[in-house]
């Protein structure tokens, strides 16, 4: 991590691994109690140990003797435990690991009484290149070295979202997806200094996601997700601390948690309530730093509460949004740039040692064609990008080829397409009623759309295509009776908010109101419908019941093109060929 062997000398930097170091250095069981009704861990860590945050330790204290003493049970979910249980307390733990390193020399990093911090912010990042001419991760890093030659006390933050939705991650490379790996590496080229999880991190398999945190060079810290037993993720740690001291000696020590939302949930993760998990770590940090700091994947309404609730907080960076963003409650600065780079924040500190106060000034930076590439990051991004490239061109696409020029903003955002028809979502649909000829609708699921952006009004290219439609599959045709259709279309719209809410062509209409074609469905007909391949699998949620196998109301009749293949058609058709 570069930013930890550039700072002024002397400077003793020192990186607290928050309740990771704790967990995994316990002495045994030392005590043990009982669960009270109304007790959860957090209350019982704060009334046994000390402090809510230290549950953990419970967890896997009592997981630890629960292997050789039946009278422990194992916590498989640390949001479960019943009146009556009896729970290990881990009170003789080792100190956590510390990182202490002596910095080479540098340009002054105060003045007079003051000490500065830069911090460069960005958040939500999918794509390794520009997108639209803006961001790219080659761009960042030469960004980057521009603050650190104002100011070597310059640290890089992600708030949340790197893994994934990644259409390159879907590439196959020697017969694996990528799945985040070529993220790692162009954020390791860029020397990504710290990052907080997002939702979309657990988007990748449970093996995949511990490599990617094993590949990453960058520090790791999450207050509020955990493995599904409780325990912290290996090298991922809950809070941290760093101190710069300038060479007038003056010492700012810093602290920072992290939190995150639990929307699309991996199985193989526990979560706790974002709230507590930041009170919990704000009353271990706030007597011990001078600036403290939340990385949250939060929504703007999530980060106000947050900032509501806790005046403490200095400074709230955060993610999820993907258009940047800037809200102040109280004196407390709240900021998000846009997804992909395109923007990024540049927030300056000045740190007062006389009245113990800090000055925060968020400046945001759009990530143009005006920031030369880094040479050494880009040439490690375009590794990475034809690697990947290929892997499509296997499939038989050409990623750089131009489809079109679309007129209007194709939104593609979650947000969006799990609650709403857009531009977007209705060219998909009609693009799989026109690709299958002679059926009577069409329908898929919200889900497949894994962009989570807005494509801009201008030239589209297979490869965007391939970012709206990662997965792709084939488009299916099937009869399917009027009731099933019927079952089918409601669900839909009760799954509102989730990947499984249905877009269509075809079909208007609301719950338990639907027409096909002007005609009122007949739940004792037949219909023909166009469908993706994945719904017919029966995995999606609340759509178990569309699994084609064996399923009377369902007779599959034909296999057509690739989704991907008729998108690219539909666009063609609607905005011309290029």
């Amino acid at each position: 991590m570069k930013n930890l062997i550039r700072l002024s000398s002397p400077v003793l930097l020192t990186l607290v691994w928050g309740g990771s170091a704790l967990a995994q250095n316990m002495d045994g069981c030392q005590a043990s109690v009982t669960v009270q009704p109304g007790d959860t861990l957090g209350t019982i860590a704060k009334r046994e140990l000390g402090s809510s945050a230290a549950y953990t330790n419970i967890v896997a204290a009592t997981n630890r003797n629960a292997a050789t003493d039946s009278s422990f049970a194992t916590i498989s979910n640390p949001n479960v435990i019943e009146p009556g249980q009896k729970l290990c307390v881990a009170i003789g733990m080792s100190p956590p690991r510390v990182v202490e390193r002596t910095k080479a020399p540098a340009p002054p990093l105060n003045s007079g009484n003051t000490t500065n911090i830069t911090f460069l912010q960005i958040n939500d990042v999918y794509e390794m290149t520009p997108v639209g001419g803006q961001g790219g991760v080659a761009r960042l890093a030469t960004l980057d070295k521009e603050l650190t030659a104002r100011n070597p006390n310059t640290f890089s933050v992600l708030s949340g979202d790197l893994f994934s939705p990644s259409a390159l991650g879907t590439a196959k490379v020697d017969g694996e997806r990528l799945a985040g790996k070529q993220m790692v590496a162009a954020m390791n080229a860029f020397d990504l200094d710290f990052a907080t999880l997002g939702n979309h991190e657990f988007d990748i398999k449970e093996e995949q996601f511990l490599e990617r945190i094993k590949e990453s060079e960058t520090q790791w810290f999450v207050s509020n997700a955990f493995k599904k037993d409780g325990t912290p993720f290996d090298n991922i740690s809950q809070n941290l601390i760093f101190s710069v001291t300038d060479n007038a000696g003056q010492d700012v020590t810093v602290g920072m948690f992290g939190v995150m939302l639990d929307s699309n949930p991996a199985d193989y993760v526990s979560y706790t309530d974002p709230f507590e998990a930041a009170g919990a770590h704000i009353n271990v940090l706030k007597d011990n730093v001078d600036i403290l700091i939340g990385v949250t994947h939060l929504s703007m309404a999530q980060d106000m509460k947050l900032a509501g609730m806790y005046p403490d907080i200095d400074l709230i960076m955060g993610g999820h949004e993907h258009e940047n963003a800037i809200e102040y409650v109280g004196g407390t600065p709240i900021t998000k740039a846009d997804a992909n780079a395109r923007t990024a924040y540049i927030i300056d500190l000045t740190y007062d040692h006389g009245s113990d106060s800090v000055t925060i000034k968020p400046t945001l930076k759009q990530v143009t064609a005006d920031i030369p590439d880094d040479p050494v990051v880009a040439s490690v991004v375009n590794f990475w990008l034809e690697q990947a490239f290929e892997g499509f061109r296997a499939q038989g696409f050409e990623p750089t080829k131009r489809v079109t020029n679309v007129t209007d903003a194709l939104d593609g955002t979650e947000a969006s397409v799990r609650n709403k028809t857009t531009v977007l979502t209705q060219i998909i649909a009609d693009s799989m009623l026109s690709n299958a000829s002679g059926a009577d609708i069409a329908l898929y699921n919200g889900g497949s759309i894994r962009i989570d952006d807005t494509i801009a009004p201008g030239p589209i290219t297979e490869y965007d295509v391939i970012r709206i439609l990662p997965f792709g599959g084939a488009i299916i045709t099937v009869d399917m009776t009027g009731s099933m259709l019927q079952r089918t279309l409601d669900q839909g719209v009760k799954n509102s908010g989730i990947g499984s809410y249905l877009h269509t062509a075809g079909v208007s209409g609301t719950l338990g109101n639907w027409s096909v074609n002007g005609t009122a469905l007949d739940s004792g007909g037949t219909y023909t419908v166009a469908i993706n391949d994945f719904l017919l699998t029966g995995y999606e949620q609340n759509l178990e019941f569309l699994k084609a196998e064996g399923n009377p109301d369902i007779n599959q009749k034909a296999t057509h093109d690739d989704l991907r293949k008729a998108l690219i058609t539909e666009l063609q058709k609607k905005y011309g060929s290029e």
